[in-house]
């Protein structure tokens, strides 16, 4: 997406969230050059810079002088200059992540929770939090993303059977997370969150267009380009867990048979009771057309395959693509593998929530003011 700012004096809170925007993705930045990028002109970038500045969200550096002269000052994200909250719900339980503006973890904590009900499960958040709050490392507080099991808003397959969270129909989930953690709250589909914390803090710096496979509980992907989740008619564009892959394969909980997620998820691998190894190899045909019908549906620059299984099972499955014949992905110039590893497996969906929470307060693709975000922001 183009970054443009206005000169009209109304637009000034839009023009310092582009400011913001340019100097996370092309930071570090000079004035000059985000002034040329969005169309503003250099007074107007270097009024917002300084108040930025004075807010502690980015930060000045100079390069050593190569020459005569002393070279401009650039501009780059402060990394503690805030902190947001990730949380991410399963039916395994909770985890909770303070996380900065580089996307680094700074502490978490855990509950495990065997599909845990609204009730008990905001509870365990809010004491979750709290202790976050605490931490000697926490810097202002932006808000809290949650990322949870998807799809949503389908009456036949959403919070029903063991890959989402059953009984938590008709439950204001924003809302509730607004009241456990006292922040600003944000809320996405897990698959979707840790495609975007992929494209904020990982490979998606390097390309555009990219699907995330989530391989956690269940089975799910998002598609990203240029930087934004593809997210169809509903929002649950990606759910590749219940196209058919087994014809007349096993019944799966939304109705249908032979589902992919049937097969290819931590719910199935745990279902069968093999070794990695061994059920790696049983799974491989499945496994690959599922990698060549996302090539075809997308043609996507890669496949970045992350979630919440173990590290060393995810970078099995990616050795797999060893063995992928014919697709419209299938060509010599390619400048990734077909499929790759995420940037960070285990963290990606948590990462991606606390996600939410910065792109909700410094991004302008999430059509909400800055101003407005900041009066929710805990000092």
């Amino acid at each position: 997406m183009a970054l443009r700012g206005t000169n009209q004096e109304s637009g000034r809170p839009f023009n310092r969230r582009i400011v913001l925007e340019s100097i996370r993705l092309q930071g570090p930045v000079t004035r000059g050059d985000i002034a040329s990028r969005v169309g503003l002109t250099v007074q107007t970038v270097s009024t917002i810079v300084r108040e930025l500045e004075e807010q502690g969200l980015i930060l000045s550096v100079r390069e050593k002088p190569k020459g005569r002269g002393i070279p401009p000052s650039a501009l780059t994200i402060n990394p503690e200059g805030g902190h947001a909250v990730g949380i991410h719900l399963t039916p395994l339980g909770i985890e909770t992540a303070l996380v900065n503006l580089r996307g680094d973890v700074v502490e978490s904590r855990r509950r495990y929770a065997s599909n845990p009900m609204p009730d008990d499960a905001f509870a365990l958040i809010g004491e979750m939090v709290d202790e976050l709050k605490a931490s000697p490392r926490r810097g202002r507080l932006l808000g809290a993303g949650l990322a949870l099991p998807g799809p949503f808003d389908v009456e036949s397959i959403s919070f029903i059977g063991p890959t989402t969270m059953t009984g938590w129909q008709n439950v204001d989930i924003r809302q509730r997370l607004t009241d456990a953690t006292g922040l600003p709250a944000f809320m996405e589909n897990d698959m979707a969150a840790a495609a975007l914390g992929e494209q904020l803090y990982g490979l998606g710096q390097q390309i555009s267009d990219y699907y995330y496979l989530f391989f956690s509980v269940g089975l799910g992907g998002a598609m990203m380009h240029d930087g934004t989740v593809m997210r169809g008619a509903w929002g649950n564009a990606g759910e590749i867990g219940h196209i058919p892959a087994v014809p007349d394969g096993e019944p799966c909980p939304c109705g249908n048979n032979g589902c992919l997620e049937r097969y290819l998820s931590l719910e199935a691998f745990k279902r069968r009771g093999l070794s990695e190894v061994d059920w790696v190899r049983e799974i491989a045909p499945i496994f690959r057309n599922a990698i060549r019908t996302i090539e075809n549906l997308f043609d996507p620059e890669t496949v970045v395959l992350g979630g919440l299984a173990p590290q060393s099972l995810i970078e099995q499955l990616a050795t797999l693509v060893n063995g992928l014949n014919n697709s419209i992905s299938a060509r010599a110039n390619r400048s990734h593998p077909r499929v790759v590893v995420a940037s960070d497996c285990q963290h990606s969906a948590l990462r991606g929530a606390a996600a939410l929470a910065v792109f909700g307060v410094l991004s302008p693709r999430f059509g909400q003011m800055f101003e407005a975000s900041e009066k929710g922001i805990s000092e």
